[in-house]
């Protein structure tokens, strides 16, 4: 008889997903992988998500299947009493119920974490919004790129030719659904002691602040600093900056003095760590032009991936710039199992790895309502009950157009 296999971290704690699009679902995933059976409560019109492409495949875009496997999916209008009725039988033994709707949607339907609190004193309700609801901003719904712009990670994105730039990924949706992870995580653990759910609430804004490092800390410390986009060039460590060699281009950079000296050596120059000029970060900053005036053709000499490795073979730190493609067809991204595949399905893989209680892909993104019967049944409903919720629109099996 085989050796049964190790429950996830999180088995056995429930979910009650209403969260769309990416920050909730991204947090809710990770929460999934890791054993939480979460159930994905979608409105009538489903997750927009489903829409965003292409490309598409097997009914389901690229863009919501990134995002939402290990979930089960029922289709559900919580903006009638009879849904929200529905919803209350979810969350009987639910651990926790994450929502990203505008801040005082749930108060507003009779739902908010005080009557929540009331009936299922157990309960973690953990809320993402855009930029909370006080302040000046407070209320507006939030969107990563917006938000980015409100936090300032754009002014110092970009090169000084370019100006502010847009971030490629969505680092501010993505990092506010890992704080709502870590925070469900946290209130978990103090309700082991207190024996009391709680709420709690990550925002974009307050998010992508926490981002400005090391601008925001610099600007604290000194009010006259004002942070610009400086390219591929770091602000504060020199040289620290991406370099066209042959083949691909290269980061290259040197965190301290120790490293600078291999890396000039490495490029055969072995006597510019010497150099008055350079001796020293501080003196490599203020003089950061002539320095990449000498590097860059030594650079361009050689081919990129191969100096990268060369570099950090020295411990010196090193990147060669892959392309997604690249990336996702490395012998050291099979090597990290961070591509996963399941009955056809395809994602990037999972990132905390434990030794004991593995994370696995047990199911694939699901389809709009494709558990709805399922999950009412197992909330008690009879077979014509569940048949009069669907007839009557409060349950879906189908998005409505």
């Amino acid at each position: 008889m085989s050796e049964q296999k190790p429950a996830g971290a999180l088995a056995g704690v429930k979910v009650v997903d209403l969260s769309r699009v990416l920050g909730g679902p991204y947090c809710t995933q990770m929460l999934a992988d890791h054993g939480a059976e979460v159930i994905k409560v979608e409105p009538p019109q489903g997750d927009e998500t489903r829409d965003w492409g292409p490309p598409f495949k097997d009914g389901l875009s690229a863009y919501f299947s990134g995002i939402n496997r290990n979930k089960r999916s029922i289709g559900l209008d919580i903006a009638r009493p009879e849904g929200r009725a529905v919803l209350l039988r979810l969350l009987e033994g639910a651990d926790v119920l994450i929502e990203n709707f505008k801040a005082g949607t749930m108060e507003k339907w009779g739902i908010g974490y005080a009557q929540l609190s009331a009936k299922f004193p157990r309960l973690i309700h953990a809320r993402i919004t855009g930029f909370g609801s006080e302040g000046p901003l407070g209320g507006f719904p939030g969107y990563d790129a917006m938000v980015a712009a409100w936090a300032g990670l754009m002014s110092v994105n970009g090169s000084p030719e370019s100006g502010p730039m847009r971030l490629g990924v969505p680092l501010v949706d993505i990092g506010t659904g890992l704080n709502a992870a870590g925070g469900i995580l946290m209130a978990m653990l103090e309700r082991g002691r207190s024996g009391k759910g709680q709420f709690l609430e990550t925002t974009l804004f307050d998010t992508a602040l926490t981002f400005q490092h090391p601008h925001a800390p610099n600007v604290l410390m000194d009010p006259t600093y004002v942070p610009k986009p400086t390219g591929n060039r770091h602000p504060t460590v020199v040289p620290y900056q991406v370099v066209q060699a042959k083949g691909r281009a290269v980061l290259v950079g040197a965190g301290n003095d120790g490293q600078f000296r291999k890396f000039c050596a490495a490029l055969g120059r072995p006597e510019l760590a010497d150099d008055p000029r350079f001796r020293t970060n501080k003196d490599r900053q203020a003089n950061r032009d002539v320095l990449a005036d000498i590097i860059e053709p030594l650079v361009a000499a050689q081919d990129g991936e191969a100096l990268a490795m060369q570099l950090m073979n020295l411990g010196v730190p090193a990147g060669a710039l892959l392309t997604v493609p690249d990336v996702l067809n490395h012998p050291h991204t099979k090597a990290r199992e961070m591509v996963v595949e399941k009955d056809g399905y395809r994602g990037t893989g999972i990132p905390i790895k434990f030794g004991r209680t593995p994370a696995e892909v047990r199911r694939k993104p699901p389809l709009f309502g494709q558990h709805t019967r399922e999950v009412l049944g197992e909330a008690g409903y009879a077979a014509p009950d569940i048949d009069k919720l669907i007839a009557d629109g409060i349950a879906l099996v189908e998005r409505r157009k």
